[in-house]
């Protein structure tokens, strides 16, 4: 695709749809990418497409920082109205797409307007799963958080549904608000999928030594207006219910466009979904070349890194670049600072390779095939965890890994 660069004199730049990308998706991987179209010279017609009323706002903190009450909800917004001024936006909030032809270069919005584009990314995101059931909460935006936030204090009954990250940080937060909580997981160890059971169990340990009742195999059907149904027929009794199973990407706009769609836009190394689209974010599966798989992450640093390489890539066709990260994520859980790098599903081996399991400050590693693949520390400085991250990067062979760690 050429001509994307605009002119500062030209009908582009005075609003003809002829020259304009548009970016349908108005949290921190779209902002990243109009932030990045703009600072790579784009000056043409800039279109940011969010659902959302709001502009462009954090997620992390809305299970920590906005549950907790610490921030107010001004603290949010990922760019300060003058600056999200100076990049000269045609904003349009408030009205999801619904719609696009990829043979017309049109994206529908759910307004009824039309908006014709040269290049298009897709940033849409993901939404909550759900349950059958009204009444439950659940915990993706700034008003869901607000609403949870409202219903929590001394002694009300929250009930989580699901203990991976999202639920477990609800958790905390919300004992730490004085609620009792119950954690409904259908595994047998909290997130042992993801990072293996022993470092389950301690993740697992710190909920129980805060007074959560942590049930795990258990298996919820329905929410009531008591509570919740397990699958055995008992109601666990709750005031408010946060349900945290996962999330859907959000695709089905997508239907019909000839952009391909497989739990996420399927994108290429590039983030190329379609000639002319790309694709970043939660709502991207893209083909990760560090790792040799195809992947879709849903972690904040992921969205504005993918934002932006998605962004330079459409920019600049003949001089593309393959999105190659390692992965990074965070998560605060009580006083537990948990940091992991890399691809950890799907693992085939994770050991310790520092501190101590028993007293909640490790580091570990992990395996896929013959490489280090990913690592994860919890109560432990940056620089332990460092140069596994440099390992992953070089592809460094695991049973080299190894022999270097027992040899420091």
């Amino acid at each position: 695709m050429t001509g994307l660069t605009g002119s500062a004199g030209s009908a582009a730049s005075a609003g003809s749809p002829g020259n304009r990308i548009v970016v349908v998706g108005a949290s921190a991987a779209g902002l990243a990418a109009v932030v990045a179209l703009r600072k790579g010279g784009y000056d043409g017609t800039l279109t940011l497409v969010g659902d959302e009323p709001h502009a462009p706002y954090d997620r992390p903190p809305l299970s920590k920082e906005i549950l907790s009450g610490a921030w107010s909800p001004e603290q949010l917004p990922l760019r300060s109205p003058a600056d999200l001024d100076a990049l000269g936006l045609d904003l349009r909030l408030g009205a999801a797409a619904t719609g696009l032809d990829t043979a017309e270069r049109t994206v529908r919005l759910a307004d009824g307007a039309t908006l014709t584009y040269d290049g298009l990314i897709v940033a849409t995101g993901v939404r909550p799963r759900r349950l059958p059931g009204e009444g439950a909460h659940v915990l993706r935006t700034r008003d869901d958080a607000l609403a949870l936030r409202e219903r929590l204090g001394p002694g009300r009954r929250l009930v989580v549904v699901g203990a991976g990250f999202l639920g477990a940080e609800a958790a905390a937060v919300a004992r730490g608000l004085g609620a009792r909580v119950t954690l409904l997981e259908p595994a047998p160890v909290p997130l042992a999928h993801a990072v293996g059971e022993a470092v389950g169990r301690v993740l697992s340990r710190a909920h129980l030594e805060h007074g959560v009742d942590l049930r795990c195999g258990v298996t919820v059907t329905e929410v009531t207006e008591d509570g919740v149904r397990l699958a055995d027929g008992e109601l666990v009794e709750a005031d408010e219910v946060l349900v945290a199973i996962g999330s859907l990407p959000n695709t089905e706009w997508l239907a019909g466009s000839g952009v391909t769609v497989d739990d996420g836009v399927v994108c290429d190394e590039y983030c190329a979904a379609a000639p002319g689209v790309y694709a970043a974010g939660d709502v991207a599966r893209w083909y990760n070349p560090l790792f040799g798989t195809s992947m879709r992450i849903e972690h904040r640093t992921n969205a504005a890194e993918q934002g932006m390489a998605a962004a330079r890539n459409l920019l600049a066709p003949a001089a593309r670049k393959p999105f190659a990260p390692v992965p990074y994520f965070w998560s605060d859980q009580y006083d537990m600072r948990i940091q992991a790098f890399g691809h950890l599903r799907g693992h085939d081996e994770v050991a310790v390779v520092d501190g101590d399991l028993a007293e909640g400050r490790f580091v570990a590693a992990y395996r896929t095939g013959e490489r280090v693949s990913g690592t994860l520390a919890v109560g432990m400085p940056p620089k332990a965890i460092h140069g596994w991250r440099r390992a992953i990067v070089d592809g460094v062979r695991w049973g080299d890994a190894v022999a270097a760690r027992e040899a420091a």
